[in-house]
């Protein structure tokens, strides 16, 4: 009787031994667009990228580079766009993440928005893209010791903000400012979708992605 007890009781325990403790899908809602590598010297892997939601965040890993975003994930006027970025392990050569803000036709051939990013080297970035075949450096890649490079095991943790005023724009990484832009030229729209991009051979945990006014 004993026996049966105990064996019952196993039975009753053993699939919760293998219920997964983190849940991994495909974020409802959301899309991306893939940006192919037309490099030969820095080619794309062949696999297919994977972006879940993973604990209270998303979890990107690609062999491609690509932006993300949500449609309903939109932000105007002044604002602070916030998101939370690990990268898992440094890749083989410097490859920018971050985040994107004043998007605009983003599955189109029009296709607008502008990026801010960092990278395994402790360098950031300040791009703008125009169009599918256009985009233009708005800063160049400048260190920073702001900007926290993998650890002992090979991650590192940065926090990005983007601060959108009435007439300029702040930077931020890790609650520095690093740069700041006006609202002219390649920075003047910001209204408009906001999202993530993570540049290929990477794998970034992202947390906290949210505007607040």
């Amino acid at each position: 009787m004993k026996r049966s007890v105990c064996a019952a009781v196993l039975a009753f325990l053993a699939p919760v031994v293998i219920v997964p403790l983190v849940a991994q899908t495909t974020p409802a809602g959301w899309k991306q667009r893939v940006d192919r590598s037309t490099s030969a010297s820095d080619p794309d892997a062949a696999v297919a990228i994977k972006f879940v939601t993973m604990g209270t965040g998303f979890h990107a890993t690609n062999p491609q580079a690509a932006v993300y975003w949500n449609p309903k994930n939109t932000a105007s006027g002044a604002y602070t766009l916030k998101g939370t970025f690990t990268l898992m392990k440094p890749s083989s050569h410097t490859n920018y993440y971050g985040l994107v803000f004043g998007g605009a036709d983003l599955e189109g051939p029009n296709q607008t928005y502008v990026y801010f990013m960092v990278a395994q080297d402790g360098t950031w970035l300040l791009k703008h893209r125009a169009g599918d075949a256009t985009t233009h450096e708005v800063s160049p890649r400048t260190a920073s010791a702001a900007v926290k490079k993998p650890d002992a095991s090979g991650k590192s943790t940065n926090a990005l903000e983007v601060r959108v005023t009435a007439d300029k724009i702040d930077y931020v990484v890790n609650g520095t400012v690093v740069h700041s832009t006006p609202k002219t030229g390649m920075t003047a729209k910001t209204d408009g979708i906001y999202g993530i991009r993570v540049n290929h051979v990477l794998e970034v945990h992202i947390d906290g992605l949210a505007v607040s006014k």
